[in-house]
């Protein structure tokens, strides 16, 4: 036996299985999200970053009591990593306003202006759902939709015997065990008129 193959005894037959390789997959939605801040942000976190830094050695710079430059320096990149972040974020709201259809220039205003990052916080309990369209006819439609409201394209895969929804990437419901591409595209097809 080669190497992840066990046998095992079922029912009085042996059976042999195949060990599938474990991946360590890590979820790119993270980057996909950051990615969608803009370049201006981005630059705008690097100068208050770098700004911050400056601005406590400057202040400090002729007090005899301020603790040393290097613990200035510590403190600086402490201060101005946790302002990049702020403003990244205030970029994220800016851009991702825009995305779910509400009023950018509102949101980032509220995000900049109320106090104690509390706007940021609002931004993430009250936003909308984001806007889908559809894979047949490009109209926009909401999340949950189980068909297009346009041209019955089906939204949401489901397995054509069980008709529990799958993912668009399986070859099996993991429902039923059915092969997916044996029953018909489980994926995005018009569905039939029911006249």
């Amino acid at each position: 036996m080669g190497d992840g193959e066990t046998e095992k005894n079922v029912d009085g037959e042996r059976i042999r299985e195949v060990g599938m390789p474990v991946t360590n997959e890590t979820s790119t939605r993270f980057m996909d999200e950051v990615r969608s801040i803009s370049p201006w942000a981005f630059f705008l976190a690097a100068l208050a970053f770098v700004g911050m830094i400056a601005v406590l050695l400057i202040a400090t710079h002729g007090d005899k009591t301020a603790p040393p430059p290097a613990v200035m320096v510590l403190l600086g990149i402490l201060a101005g990593t946790l302002f990049a972040c702020y403003v990244l974020l205030i970029g994220y709201v800016n851009q991702d306003a825009g995305r779910r259809g509400m009023s950018r220039a509102l949101w980032t205003l509220l995000a900049i202006f109320v106090p104690n990052a509390l706007g940021i916080v609002l931004y993430f309990i009250l936003r909308k759902p984001r806007l889908l369209n559809c894979p047949q006819c490009g109209v926009v439609v909401e999340p949950g939709f189980g068909f297009c409201p346009r041209c019955r394209c089906r939204l949401s895969p489901v397995c054509p015997h069980c008709q529990h929804g799958v993912n668009l990437g399986d070859k099996f419901c993991p429902y039923c065990g059915g092969d997916l591409a044996a029953g018909g595209n489980a994926g995005s097809t018009p569905a039939p008129n029911q006249n």
